[in-house]
């Protein structure tokens, strides 16, 4: 895999920053620690640092040349409210918080990249180095975006990556358009009568009500949605209830939904409102059903695309690079992004075998230190074939 030489070089002190990272992980907006770091980094390369955009996110600026030219480059740093159980000798110390996405691998690449562009200065432009944080479900890009972030920082266009374990080390995915899907979620709460429950008759069971809500909701991506089309309505909690012979009051259901287009988004939400409420009512209940928006569907532009697949290609070399392969339904909110600038999001295989094939958001998740100078390598040839000098 022909990585820049000097980044090889440099794949120890990554992986150093990425294992350190990885036993102190901290939750969305909490990545004070992990900031306070990068700060210390970018600042002791040259870089200019501004620090406490959304609470704890990080912007490093580096400037050469002056052709008026701008990049964005995100990396994401919070982890997840999980246990570790990889038993690795640099396991989180944080108990109940994991780096279970590889957020710290995508931290210290972009570090790494940092550091050798501070170092060659083979561009003409400005970069703007941004670490960001809450994407586990803190929309940490919208925050820094509201909070000024592309007027502070003008970028002509912004780039982001994320690990794949589903795909071998050096190969790569990316699309020129949809990537990932947009992610809702819901509550529902049911309101029927308690009682005894050898007397059901007497009261209206909000659990039969939820059961029956459950079921329906399932012929929703299976009768209303096109074959063709992608939807996925996943109801992932029910509580209700507090003795075995009580028949509660109410019963909750929460979940997600994930869609790939607007249409079918505004589709599933209406139809979703309509199942509830009805099915609701056929059994004298009643059900409010409140939906929340969350991540935009993740739609790289179609310029911006072709100029990473042909950064990643100068990388990772040619026949590497999967540019026709489905959108996931998981959601990612440098969509946010994508919808304020031109830009594109890509994913970079870490499967090794055994090594780097766990699937992300599990407990027995690791980032593969081998992709740091693949990743590193791929911010800093994307800055070089975007604003060469002369």
């Amino acid at each position: 895999m022909p990585v820049i030489n000097r980044l090889a070089d440099l794949q120890p002190e990554m992986q150093g920053w990425r294992r350190d990272f990885h036993q102190h992980p901290e939750l969305r907006f909490e990545e004070a620690r992990t900031a306070a770091q990068v700060a210390k980094l970018l600042a002791s390369w040259g870089i200019e640092v501004h620090a406490g955009i959304a609470k704890t996110g990080v912007v490093g600026v580096l400037r050469n040349g002056d052709s008026g030219r701008s990049i964005g480059l995100r990396a994401d740093m919070d982890a997840l409210p999980m246990e570790e159980a990889t038993g690795l000798p640099y396991a989180s110390r944080n108990p109940g918080r994991m780096h279970a996405c590889g957020h710290d691998g995508h931290t210290a690449m972009l570090l790494g990249a940092a550091r050798y562009l501070a170092e060659t200065r083979n561009f003409d432009g400005t970069v703007h180095f941004i670490f960001q944080p809450g994407e586990e479900g803190g929309a940490g890009a919208k925050v820094m975006m509201d909070e000024g972030l592309f007027g502070r920082f003008p970028c002509d266009a912004v780039y982001g990556l994320h690990n794949d374990p589903t795909l071998p080390l050096g190969e790569c995915d990316i699309r020129d358009d949809v990537m990932m899907a947009a992610a809702d979620r819901f509550h529902v709460t049911v309101r029927g009568a308690g009682g005894h429950a050898a007397r059901p008759h007497g009261g209206i069971d909000p659990i039969v009500v939820g059961a029956q809500i459950v079921t329906a909701l399932q012929t929703i991506v299976a009768r209303r949605v096109d074959p063709l089309e992608s939807a996925v309505i996943s109801v992932t909690q029910f509580h209700s209830g507090t003795a075995e012979n009580v028949i509660p009051d109410e019963a909750m259901l929460l979940g997600t939904v994930r869609t790939l287009a607007p249409a079918v988004q505004d589709l599933v939400e209406a139809t979703m409102r309509r199942v509830v409420e009805t099915t609701a009512a056929a059994h004298d209940a009643v059900a409010e059903f409140t939906y929340r928006r969350g991540y935009p569907p993740t739609i790289n532009h179609a310029d911006q695309a072709r100029r990473a697949a042909r950064a990643a290609e100068t990388v990772l070399g040619a026949g590497r690079i999967h540019r026709d392969k489905p959108p996931v339904m998981g959601g990612e909110d440098f969509a946010f992004m994508l919808l304020e600038r031109p830009g594109a999001y890509l994913k970079l295989g870490q499967a090794q075998g055994a090594k780097g094939a766990a699937n992300v958001h599990t407990v027995q998740y690791d980032f593969n230190d081998d992709l740091l100078p693949v990743g590193a390598s791929f911010f800093a040839t994307l800055v070089e074939q975007e604003m060469p000098r002369g």
